[in-house]
Formats: C-alpha cells, structure tokens, sequence
C-alpha cells in the first residue's frame, strides 16, 4: 500500500477558508476509484510550525496513486488547492 500525505498552507488561514479547501479535497470521495482512503484534518493548534490542512491517502499501488493524480476529478482539486495554497509539501511512502 502507498500513503500520499499532503500538508497545506492557505493564502488565506481563516477557519472558513480551511473549511471550503476541506469540503473539496473531501468532495474526491466516491468518485476516484484507484483512491482506497482519505481523511482530510484542519490545524486546531495554529501554532507559528502549523500548516493549515492535511490530506491523508492511501493507494493499493504507486501506478493507482499515479492514476488518481491524473484523474479529472483529482486534476480539478489540484487546481483549486493550487489556487488558495500559500505552501504544500507532500511524502509518499509504502505502508502497511
């Protein structure tokens, strides 16, 4: 199994800023079939190290993680994300 986690820094760190980047990185559910898992946290603490959302997912294979990258559905978040990030950093590593 592959886990793809991303962390992201909003333009704008407001809680219903967060809440809109959740509420469509969440939206993804149901319609990618490759995507196994996903979870998607907003920051509670917002200390000066905190980034403001995490998306967690999980992939069967690295060829289904590039398949959802490619994806339509996931084409469109990446460019709304893209469009309210300041930052992101991503890991992607073999899981259990």
């Amino acid at each position: 199994m592959i886990t793809h986690i991303v962390l992201f820094k909003l333009k704008d760190r407001s809680s219903r800023s967060a809440g809109e980047a959740r509420d469509v990185l969440l939206g993804m559910r149901g319609k990618i079939p490759q995507l196994r898992y996903l979870e998607v946290g907003v920051d509670i603490l917002h200390s000066g190290r905190s980034f403001d959302i995490a998306l967690i997912t999980k992939f069967d294979s690295l060829e289904e993680l590039q398949a959802y990258q490619a994806h339509p559905v996931h084409v469109e978040v990446a460019k709304y994300m893209t469009s309210v990030r300041k930052f992101a950093v991503a890991v992607d590593y073999e899981s259990g």
